[in-house]
């Protein structure tokens, strides 16, 4: 079980991440003001499938080097820790903009390609995968037993997604105003890549 200041850290953190615009978020919003939030559901269970089966793969790939060569390891986590500072001020500096589009045609929409359009879309974002292996790896201790923290934090970023969709499923059309409103989306960068920044520095000198 991660340690409780780990989780004070991690869920916050995770939270901000999840409820960035992107490409999951703006197919929730496409899809809920589309053809509803009750549908939308099938895909919000294959992104946040496929979310969870990038942290695990992230993890694992990374693991190995925490356990066979712990100094690797602190040269990693201090490079994934300045590379998400990098991104923090990144996006303290840019904009966010929503963009409304969906791979599905509308009129052919079935659970099951709403599943795997959301699984496909987790899976095939590079921004997913750079998060996971820069982010989760340095919230383990090598010292307690990987699989149970593992599964702790993929849960807490499963239930993340999930409610940032529904959010996004739900808001419609009003949040992507509010978040196309240039004080918004800079306020919303500003938070999101301050918090970036404070944990990039926290990973890399911890």
């Amino acid at each position: 079980m991660p340690d409780f200041t780990v989780l004070v850290i991690f869920i916050p953190t995770f939270f901000l991440i999840s409820l960035t615009p992107g490409m999951c978020m703006s197919l929730a919003m496409t899809l809920g003001m589309t053809i509803g939030v009750k549908k939308t559901l099938y895909m919000m269970a294959g992104e946040v499938i496929g979310v969870a089966l990038v942290a695990i793969l992230a993890v694992i790939g990374v693991a190995s080097i925490m356990i066979q060569y712990p100094t690797a390891f602190t040269i990693f986590k201090v490079v994934g820790g300045l590379y998400l500072t990098y991104l923090g001020i990144k996006m303290w500096i840019s904009k966010i903009y929503v963009e409304l589009d969906t791979a599905i045609p509308l009129s052919s929409i079935t659970p099951i390609k709403l599943t795997t359009q959301g699984f496909v879309t987790a899976v095939a974002n590079p921004k997913g995968w750079a998060f996971m292996i820069s982010l989760l790896p340095p919230f383990l201790d090598i010292a307690k037993p990987l699989p149970i923290q593992l599964l702790v934090l993929v849960f807490i970023i499963m239930i993340s997604e999930l409610i940032c969709m529904l959010l996004y499923a739900n808001g419609g059309k009003w949040l992507r105003q509010l978040l196309n409103k240039s004080d918004k989306a800079q306020w919303v960068n500003r938070i999101g890549g301050g918090l970036l920044v404070l944990i990039g520095v926290w990973l890399a000198f911890s």
